[in-house]
C-alpha cells in the first residue's frame, strides 16, 4: 500500500563541511589511491554552481582497484577577499544529496558564512549521482511484515533481507559492499587533498554527524573547526539503540500532546489528545481507516505513526494536528504522498555500519515488546525498528561496527543538539559528549525538531561564530526554546529531505 504522506514531515537533516585556509599541492594522481584533481564545470540545475567529480577506489584496501566517481558542487564564497576557506556539505541520510544541498545552501546557511567559504557538496558513495546502490522494484515491493509474529515470519523476513542484497549488490556493483561510513572518511580526506587544502572545517548534521565523528577520530590533524549537529551515538548495541530510539519518539509525542493542550489552532485543542490517537490507531488496527486518496486502501497503524514521526522533525504540530482530524473523519487532507523508488542505499551503509542484529523470533519479540514500553502511544520508533528490522538475517560482521568515540588530536569540536529531537535523541548528544569531553563542547536547543544550526538567532550565532572565528560557546551553554510557527504543508525548505528506510519514514 502506498505510505501516507512525507511531505508532511517538512524538515530533514543537513551535513555540511567547512574547510580551512592553508592549501598545498594537489597530490600525485599517480600515487596508489590518490585523487587527480576536479574538473569544475556549470552545473546544469545551476550554472552559478560548479560540479564535477572526483576518482576514488571502491575498496580503499585496494587502491588500485576498481573505482567510481564521486559527485561534487561547489558555490564559491561571496567574498572572495574575505573567504576562510570551504564549506563541503552532505545531507546525512544515509542516502542524502550532499551535491544538492549545495545547489540549495544559499537558502540554508547565513549570509556571513555563505561569503566566507565556499560551499562544497559531495553525494557519498553509493548515493545519487555518486554511483548509486541500485535495487529492483519488484523486490523492494515484495517486502514481507517487519512485525513478524513468529518464528516463520522471521525467517521470511529474514531470507528477504538476503535477497535483496543480493539484488542490489548483482545491480550496483562491488560499492555495495563498500558504502560504509568508514569508506566515507577516507572519501571525505581524499576530497580535501584534491580541494587543495591543508585542514578542513565540518558542519554535519544528523547521521552526518556520525561522518564527521569518525573523520575526526581518523583525521583529527586534518580539522580547523567542526560542528556536528543532531548527533549519533555509535557507541549503542542492540538493544540500547532501540530503547534510546523509542524513548525519543516518544518524547516528540508528547512534546505534540503539550502544544495542542496550551495551542487554540490545535484541531485538536480541548481533547484529550493521546486517546484520540489511540483510538485512531486502533482503528486503523482493525481495517477501519481508510486513504483519504483512496478509499479502496487501508491505512495501517504503522502509515499514521510514520507519518507522525515525520511531522516531529519539524516539528509540524498544525498540520499533524489537521491531517489527524481529517484522516479520523475520512476527508481527504493536503498532503503529498510518497512514491516508491528503486534507489535504496539506506540498508548499505547501515547494516555496514552498525552491527546490530537479531538472532531469532524470541529475541525480536522482546525486543519489540521493550520499545513499546518505553514508547506506548508511538509504539517504539518507527525509524529504529525499520533499521533493525531490516539487517535481520544479513552477516553479524560489518566494515564499520560500533565503538566508543575516541578523539585525540583534533581541535575543539561543536555538538548542537535539540532537547527534543525524535531522532536523534538529546542522550545520544550527551553521551557522545562524554565520550569525547576534552575535544567537544554540546550546545543544547531547548527546543523540538531535527536540526538545530537554524533554529534561532542564538544557534544561527554561536554556530557562526565557532565556524568564523573558531570560537566556542562556553560548556553547558543553552540556547532558549523558540514555538514553531505554522507551515503551509507545500512550503519548501532549504534543508533536503534525508532518505530514510521508506519512503514514508526520513532517516537520520
Amino acid at each position: 500500500m502506498r505510505p501516507v504522506i512525507r511531505a508532511l514531515g517538512g524538515v530533514a537533516t543537513a551535513l555540511a563541511l567547512a574547510v580551512g585556509t592553508t592549501s598545498v599541492a594537489s597530490a600525485d594522481p599517480a600515487r596508489a589511491g590518490g585523487p587527480g584533481r576536479i574538473d569544475w564545470r556549470p552545473c546544469p540545475e545551476q550554472a552559478e554552481v560548479e560540479c564535477g567529480t572526483l576518482s576514488l577506489p571502491i575498496d580503499w584496501a585496494k587502491p588500485r582497484g576498481e573505482r567510481f566517481d564521486l559527485a561534487v558542487a561547489r558555490r564559491k564564497a561571496t567574498d572572495p577577499a574575505g573567504r576562510i576557506g570551504v564549506l563541503v556539505v552532505n545531507p546525512g541520510g544515509p542516502g542524502g544529496s550532499g551535491v544538492n544541498f549545495a545547489l540549495g545552501a544559499d537558502g540554508y546557511f547565513s549570509p556571513q558564512v555563505r561569503q566566507r567559504f565556499d560551499i562544497v557538496g559531495f553525494d557519498p558513495r553509493g548515493v545519487a549521482r555518486s554511483q548509486a546502490v541500485r535495487c529492483s522494484l519488484e523486490v523492494l515491493r515484495a517486502q514481507p511484515s517487519t512485525h513478524p509474529t513468529d518464528q516463520r515470519e522471521f525467517d521470511a523476513l529474514a531470507a528477504y533481507n538476503r535477497e535483496l542484497a543480493a539484488d542490489c549488490r548483482e545491480r550496483s556493483g562491488p560499492i555495495y559492499d563498500h558504502a560504509d561510513t568508514g569508506a566515507v572518511v577516507r572519501d571525505v580526506d581524499a576530497l580535501r587533498t584534491a580541494l587543495g587544502e591543508r585542514r578542513i572545517n565540518y558542519y554535519g548534521l544528523s547521521y552526518g554527524t556520525l561522518i564527521g565523528q569518525q573523520y575526526a577520530e581518523e583525521f583529527g590533524r586534518h580539522v580547523r573547526a567542526m560542528v556536528i549537529d543532531s548527533n549519533m551515538d555509535h557507541s549503542l548495541g542492540t538493544w540500547r539503540f532501540n530503547e534510546t530510539e523509542a524513548a525519543t519518539a516518544e518524547d516528540s509525542f508528547r512534546e505534540f500532546v503539550a502544544w495542542c493542550d496550551r495551542t487554540e489552532s490545535c484541531a485538536l485543542h480541548g481533547r484529550d489528545v493521546a486517546a484520540v490517537w489511540d483510538d485512531l490507531l486502533a482503528r486503523a488496527d482493525r481495517g477501519e481507516v481508510a486513504d483519504p486518496f483512496d478509499p479502496s486502501r487501508e491505512v495501517t497503524a504503522d502509515d499514521i505513526i510514520g507519518s507522525a514521526f515525520s511531522a516531529f522533525y519539524g516539528p509540524d504540530w498544525q498540520q499533524l494536528s489537521d491531517f489527524l482530524v481529517e484522516l479520523g473523519a475520512g476527508a481527504p487532507a493536503e498532503a503529498a504522498f510518497a512514491e516508491e523508488t528503486a534507489r535504496n542505499p539506506f540498508p548499505a551503509v547501515f547494516c555496514q555500519d552498525w552491527a546490530i542484529r537479531v538472532k531469532d523470533h524470541r529475541q525480536f519479540a522482546a525486543l519489540v515488546d521493550r520499545t513499546r514500553q518505553l514508547a506506548p502511544h508511538m509504539r517504539g520508533s518507527s525509524l529504529g525498528h525499520r533499521a533493525t528490522a531490516g539487517c535481520v538475517g544479513l552477516p553479524e560482521r560489518v566494515n564499520n561496527p560500533q565503538h566508543r568515540l575516541d578523539v585525540e588530536h583534533a581541535p575543539k569540536i561543536l555538538m548542537l543538539n535539540a532537547l527534543h529531537d525524535p531522532a536523534t535523541g538529546y542522550e545520544w548528544a550527551v553521551n557522545a559528549h562524554r565520550q569525547s569531553r576534552d575535544t567537544t563542547v554540546l550546545l543544547t536547543y531547548e527546543g523540538w525538531g531535527h536540526g538545530v544550526y537554524d533554529r534561532s538567532d542564538c544557534t544561527r550565532g554561536a554556530t557562526d561564530e565557532y565556524l568564523v572565528d573558531l570560537k566556542a560557546p562556553r560548556p553547558g551553554a543553552r540556547c532558549a526554546a523558540v514555538e514553531p510557527a505554522p507551515q503551509p504543508v507545500a512550503s519548501a525548505s532549504a534543508k533536503p529531505v534525508p532518505e530514510g528506510p521508506t519512503p514514508a519514514i526520513p532517516g537520520w
